[in-house]
C-alpha cells in the first residue's frame, strides 16, 4: 500500500519544502507541489528537482508570481483556487506521494476554504514541520490543536533546525510524537539530503 503525506508547517519559511525534499527521498515517494504562490525564477519543485534527480515531480496546478497568502496572489492574478480542482488532478495514489502545502494549515485559499479543507478533501495523513525561534512553542501548539479541532490524523512532528530541549516538551504538550530532526546546515546539497534521508527512513519505518 503506498504512503502519502501532506506537508504542512506553523508558518512560513520554516523549511517545508527542505523536509518535504528528505522525505521523498526517504520514501522513494514523488513530489506534488499543487499551489506555488510567489517565485522569480526558481519554483520550490525546481529546488526539489535539483536535489532530487530520479524523482517524478508533479506539476503545480496554480503556480502564481506574487509572494503572497494564495488567496491574495490568486485574486491579483484573476485565478480562483478550487480545493475540488486540486484534488482532481491528484497524482496516482498507486506510488508513495509527499504533497507539500502552501505555508501554514490556516492559510486562506480563497474565500471560503483554507489549507485545512484540502487535507480533508484529500483524506491524507499530515506530518508536522517546526523550527526554532521566537514564539514557536506557540505557533506548534496552535497548529496542533486546529489539526485535532479539524479531525485532521497527524502523523508526527518533523522539527527542523533541531528545537534541543523544546522539541520533547513540544511533544509532550501537543500529544503528537516526533518523527525527527534535521540540524541545520549551510549546504543543503544531495550529500546532506541523502544523509538526512537515511535517518529519517529508519525512524518513519514506525509510523507507517
Amino acid at each position: 500500500m503506498a504512503n502519502h503525506f501532506f506537508v504542512t508547517g506553523i508558518g512560513t519559511g520554516i523549511g517545508k519544502t527542505l523536509i518535504a525534499t528528505i522525505l521523498a527521498r526517504a520514501l522513494d515517494a514523488d513530489y506534488w507541489k499543487p499551489i506555488q504562490a510567489g517565485y522569480e525564477k526558481e519554483t520550490d519543485s525546481d529546488w526539489v528537482r535539483k536535489r532530487l534527480h530520479n524523482t517524478i515531480i508533479h506539476p503545480e496546478v496554480y503556480k502564481l508570481k506574487l509572494a503572497a497568502s494564495p488567496h491574495i496572489s490568486a485574486r491579483e492574478e484573476g485565478v480562483h483556487i478550487s480545493v475540488q480542482q486540486i484534488a482532481e488532478k491528484m497524482p496516482p495514489k498507486n506510488r508513495n506521494l509527499i504533497i507539500e502545502g502552501p505555508g501554514g494549515i490556516m492559510v486562506p485559499l480563497n474565500d471560503r476554504e483554507f489549507v485545512t479543507d484540502l487535507v480533508k478533501f484529500l483524506d491524507i495523513k499530515v506530518i508536522l514541520v517546526s523550527r526554532n525561534y521566537l514564539g514557536s512553542i506557540n505557533h506548534s501548539l496552535l497548529t496542533s490543536e486546529i489539526c485535532k479541532q479539524k479531525n485532521i490524523p497527524v502523523t508526527g512532528w518533523v522539527f527542523n533546525d533541531q528545537y534541543l530541549s523544546y522539541e520533547q516538551e513540544i511533544v509532550s504538550w501537543s500529544g503528537i510524537p516526533k518523527i525527527a530532526s534535521v540540524p541545520f546546515d549551510e549546504d543543503l546539497d544531495l550529500m546532506f539530503i541523502d544523509k538526512q534521508a537515511s535517518l529519517v527512513r529508519a525512524q518513519l519505518a514506525a509510523f507507517l
